[in-house]
Order: structure tokens, then C-alpha cells, then sequence
């Protein structure tokens, strides 16, 4: 016998052998069978780990596979989004409830044939319907048809509609809004059979769609899943009961900060029960704070979340720009009037701008009253301008506006920073994922500072982000400002907070407010499979509900198995030391040849 081969185990790649002459005879046995079961088990233990972060990896993977609609056992919901500038309705889908009633269930967006969601828009804005309500029906039947053909007929009357109408609708009148919403729950039961009731249409605040929104990230991230930590971050919570508050420890959610053109919107759990200084303040935060149950039994309290959600109109990039650019028609005209100055009147004596890149001309103003804008970029100045416009009050715990802000544990949390804060960071810097503090305001202070024409030519270079465009270009010095002092200044994150990462997607999936919508409004769902599976006394339908690569089991069984069979392995291996001592002499191993040739036959050594 010449060299033992390790091969079976191992990649073809990985192949190594050892040959017995090299280990050295004054070993004693017992050291042979501890090097030996080393380096037979590595590699189990190895393929067994990588085999566990695979699986987990396939889950996220198969939730871009085609919707099997011929599974007579999956669900369906719709929720139509709509907004200001048109509606869009998505199409959910999920397996029956699996009877544990400590987990949710598991929504996933619908996708056709071609592995795209299931999902239309159209425009405009249903609010365009103010004056002739009677026509909302015939403006949501296109959505409803497109739906419709996509779900089985005969799954149709169990499926939930839920028509949600968010920003245009909330400035109509409610007598508007109530003849539209009326015309929707009369008509559609006539041309739909889907499970459709007058409270499944409505205008929800902006409190609700910020809360809906927080709840689809944090499923998506997988945070509500809380029989297995998986060494993720876990924060204590106070959660109330039937007769005082019980603690418990979960997985930490995440929170979302959303800036969009026109408002800034931050959601967060507040795991700890709030204090106030004052009876005003507690009046005020009741606006603001939302506590729910996403589970599907009231009396338990693993998924009651308390959430803080508060949006700010005007505080959006490019409403923040349009106020700067106000106070600054405001300010120079009342200072040339008041000096008999001429300053930024014409493009030859134009204002200093120093929240605009370094010699950019600009200017801002109607067609009869123009203000002639250069920029200078510097970045620290312009931050120190925007800090005003921020609205701060001296009052603790609170935030822009002087609106109230529940405390941040900022040493165990996380947060999430979506349209312009991924923008800011990812389209000309290029730093989008992972926030530095520092480095960001390194980056943004040598985009402003950089001359404009350097800035033009690095764009059509196609060194910034391909959907990039002049605008970016222009206004990312202002809005890189905007974003740090709203970040720091406004929201009170510490310069050294690691734990902002800002993203368009999450998953490689874009995670729509609908999303968490369905998900809160459909919870009390596996109550029904829950009260089956009590009857029946028997999970008879695991064989669909049961998820292979989400289920850790396995991998616990495979491991036990492999630890029995090293038990098994070492007895065989002692029993074999105990035959070769009696015959052992300085010349000859033969427990060591016997041992090779048993781990052979077992097919757990290749030679």
C-alpha cells in the first residue's frame, strides 16, 4: 500500500495524498487516529457548511421562478396602489400557512411565464376623477382584467382585493373622495368575483403607508422571523400583555429613511415603552406612533411591533432646492435694495453660489425677475446655509420641524436610505451600500470644489452611474449637503454611525408599500389553516408547506449523522489499536493497515 488518497470528499481539483512512511513512528497510536479523523472530517464539515450558505442563498434565488398557478394549494391577494400620478396593482401569491402560529405567511410578488412580477400601471392619478366619480370603476377595470387573467378562475372568489389610494386623493374633499371610493364599491362586485368588501377601499394616511412600507423591508429582510437568529443582531423589547408588559429579545428590525424629490419620510421600531416629558408631547406622538399585531393570534405578543413614522413635506431634494432658491431671490433683493447693489441682476456680476459646483452659471427666478447664479463649490459653507432650513428646535428628542423623535439605540440599530440617499451617495460618487460619515463628506467636498467642466467631461466619459443626467450633475453638491445635514443635523445620527446602508433595492428586489399592505391586512388568514390542522391532528399537508432551503432541521439531522458515524468510526478505530498491540513489533503497523483498509470498504477513503 503506497499513499492514502483524499479524494472522494474533496473537489477533483482539491486531490492530495499522504504517504504512511511520513508519519512518524514515534507517534503513539492514538495521535494517528486523531490526525487521520482531523483530515477525514474537515472536509464533511466543510461541505456541509457550504452546502448550509448555498441553501440560503437558493431561497432568495427561487423567489424569482415562474408562479406555478396549476399548485391548487397557493393563494393569491391583489393590493392596487394609487397615487398621485397614476395607479399600479400588484399581484401576491403564497403557499397555505404551515399551522405554526409563529410565523407568518410567506408573500412573494407574482411572476409570469417570463419570470417578471405581475404587475400594471396606468395613468393618471384616479384624482383626476374629482369631478366625474362615476367613472372610477371603468378607470380601475383595465387593472382588475390584467389581474384577472393571471389568476386561476376558480381561485378568483378566495382572493382578496384591497384598492388603496394614497398622496392625490388625501387633498381632495372627502365628499370627492367618498363618491369615488363609493362608485368603486358598488361597481366592482358586478364585473369581479373577488373577495372584495367596503372596507377593503380607502384612503390611507401617510402614517400607514409609512408603516406598510417599514413592514415590507423588514419581511424581505427576513426580520420577522424569529425562530432562528442566525447570529443576527437581536435587541430587547417591551411588548404590553393582557395585565403589564412582558420583555423578550428578537431579531432587530431594520429602519428606512425614504427622500424623495418632494418629502422625507423616517420609519423605526421603538422597542423600548416611551416616556414623555409633558402631556402635549404624548398627545403629539400618538400621531406618530403606530403599534400593531402581524400576527394571527391577538393573545400573542412575539410580533406586536411598535413603530415610529413621520414624514416631511418640503424636505424632499428638490423642494429643499426650490426653498434655498426662494431665499435666495428674497435675500438679494431686499440687500441690492437696500445697498443699491446690482449683485446677480446680470450674468456678468452673478451671485456667489457656493452649494453649486465650481464655476457652474445657473439662474433661477421668473421670466421678469432673474437671478444669475456661480457656483463656487464649497461644501462646508453650503452646509452651514442649508442648517437653517432644517427647522430645529432646542427641545430634546426632537427632530426637523421640531417634530417629536422617540430616542435611536444608534450602538444597536440599523437603517436603510432609499431614492435620494442612494442617489446622493451611488450616481456621481459612486459609494452607494455601506455609509461612511467621513469619506462621503471627503467625496462630496471634492465633487463641489471640482471646476464644471471637468464635471462634463468626466460625464460623458460615462464615469457616473448610467442614469445619471445634467441634473444630477448641477444639483449633487446641494443635494449631497442637503443629505448630510438632514442625516446628522436634522435625524441626529452621530458622524460615526456604521450601520446606514443605502440601496434601490433590497435582495435585488425593489420592495413596494403594497408589499407590507397585503402582509398586515391578510394575517389573520392562517387562523383558518391553524383550526384544519387542529381538526385533522395531523400535518397532512407538509409535503407542501414544507421548505427545503429554509429548513435548518436538515442541516441539524446531516450533522448528528455525521457526528454518529465519527462515534462509530473512533470505537472501530480503538477496537483495531487494542488487535495491533499484541502483535505490534518496530517493523510492521498492521493496526494501521487494518484501519486503512476498513476506512476503505466503508467508501470513506479512496485509494
Amino acid at each position: 500500500m503506497g499513499r492514502i488518497s483524499f479524494s472522494c470528499l474533496f473537489p477533483a481539483s482539491w486531490h492530495f495524498s499522504v504517504s504512511p512512511q511520513l508519519l512518524p513512528r514515534i507517534l503513539i497510536p492514538s495521535l494517528r487516529q486523531l490526525l487521520f479523523l482531523s483530515l477525514s472530517m474537515f472536509p464533511v464539515f466543510f461541505k456541509l457548511s457550504f452546502c448550509l450558505l448555498f441553501l440560503r442563498h437558493l431561497a432568495r434565488v427561487t423567489d424569482v421562478d415562474a408562479t406555478d398557478t396549476s399548485n391548487p394549494h397557493l393563494n393569491y391577494g391583489l393590493v392596487v396602489d394609487c397615487g398621485s400620478s397614476g395607479s399600479r396593482i400588484f399581484v401576491y401569491c403564497w403557499p397555505r400557512h404551515n399551522g405554526n402560529p409563529h410565523e407568518l405567511l410567506d408573500i412573494r410578488q407574482m411572476r409570469d411565464q417570463h419570470r417578471k412580477p405581475v404587475v400594471m400601471k396606468i395613468k393618471p392619478g384616479i384624482s383626476e376623477l374629482a369631478k366625474t366619480p362615476e367613472k372610477a370603476s371603468d378607470y380601475m377595470y383595465p387593472l382588475l382584467s390584467f389581474a384577472a387573467q393571471h389568476i386561476p378562475k376558480n381561485k378568483h372568489q378566495e382572493t382578496p382585493l384591497y384598492i388603496l389610494c394614497t398622496a392625490g386623493m388625501r387633498v381632495l374633499p372627502e365628499s370627492q373622495q367618498e363618491a369615488i371610493l363609493e362608485d368603486l364599491r358598488t361597481d366592482i362586485p358586478v364585473h369581479f368575483n373577488f373577495l372584495f368588501s367596503d372596507s377593503h377601499v380607502e384612503v390611507i394616511s401617510g402614517k400607514q403607508e409609512g408603516v406598510y412600507a417599514w413592514i415590507g423591508i423588514n419581511f424581505v429582510l427576513g426580520r420577522f422571523n424569529h425562530g432562528d437568529s442566525d447570529g443576527e443582531a437581536e435587541v430587547e423589547v417591551h411588548v404590553p400583555s393582557i395585565d403589564q408588559q412582558d420583555t423578550l429579545r428578537r431579531k432587530r428590525t431594520a429602519g428606512v429613511l425614504d427622500m424623495g424629490g418632494v418629502s422625507t419620510q423616517i420609519a423605526y421600531e421603538v422597542p423600548k415603552t416611551v416616556r414623555f416629558v409633558s402631556p402635549q408631547q404624548e398627545e403629539v406622538a400618538k400621531n406618530l406612533l403606530a403599534e400593531f399585531n402581524l400576527g394571527c393570534d391577538a393573545h400573542r405578543t412575539e410580533h406586536v411591533y411598535r413603530v415610529y413614522v413621520s414624514t416631511f413635506l418640503g424636505f424632499g431634494g428638490n423642494a429643499a432646492r426650490q426653498r434655498y432658491e426662494e431665499n435666495l431671490m428674497r435675500k438679494t433683493i431686499t440687500r441690492n435694495k437696500l445697498l443699491g447693489e446690482h449683485v446677480g441682476e446680470t450674468a456678468e456680476s452673478p451671485l456667489p453660489d457656493p452649494c453649486l459646483p465650481t464655476d457652474l452659471e445657473d439662474q433661477i427666478g421668473t421670466s421678469t425677475e432673474k437671478l444669475y447664479l456661480r457656483g463656487t463649490g464649497d461644501f462646508d459653507q453650503c452646509r452651514q446655509i442649508l442648517q437653517p432650513f432644517l427647522n430645529r428646535s432646542n427641545d430634546t428628542h426632537s427632530s426637523l420641524n421640531g417634530v417629536y423623535q422617540p430616542a435611536i439605540d444608534y450602538s444597536n440599530s440599523q437603517f436603510y436610505g432609499f431614492s435620494e440617499f442612494y442617489y446622493c451617495t451611488e450616481d456621481v460618487l459612486r459609494m452607494g451600500g455601506d455609509y461612511n460619515a467621513s469619506k462621503y463628506a471627503a467625496a462630496a467636498k471634492g465633487y463641489c470644489a471640482t471646476k464644471w467642466k471637468t464635471l462634463q467631461e468626466r460625464f460623458d466619459s460615462g464615469l457616473y452611474a448610467s442614469h445619471a443626467d445634467y441634473h444630477r450633475l448641477k444639483y449633487q453638491c446641494f443635494k449631497s449637503a442637503w443629505m448630510y445635514e438632514v442625516f446628522h443635523s436634522g435625524f441626529s445620527f452621530p458622524t460615526n454611525y456604521k450601520n446606514l446602508k443605502t440601496a434601490l433595492l433590497v435582495y435585488e428586489k425593489e420592495v413596494q408599500w403594497t408589499l407590507g399592505a397585503i402582509l398586515y391586512r391578510t394575517r389573520f388568514l392562517p387562523l383558518r389553516d391553524i383550526q384544519q390542522e387542529s381538526l385533522k391532528g395531523t400535518h397532512s399537508h407538509w409535503r407542501h408547506s414544507f421548505s427545503f432551503v429554509n429548513n435548518h432541521y436538515l442541516f441539524l439531522a446531516c450533522f448528528f449523522i455525521v457526528l454518529l458515524s465519527i462515534i462509530l468510526y473512533l470505537m472501530r478505530l480503538r477496537r483495531i489499536h487494542r488487535l495491533a498491540v499484541k502483535h505490534y513489533t518496530p517493523s510492521s503497523v498492521p493496526w494501521l493497515e487494518e484501519g486503512l483498509e476498513t476506512l476503505n470498504a466503508g467508501g470513506l477513503i479512496c485509494v
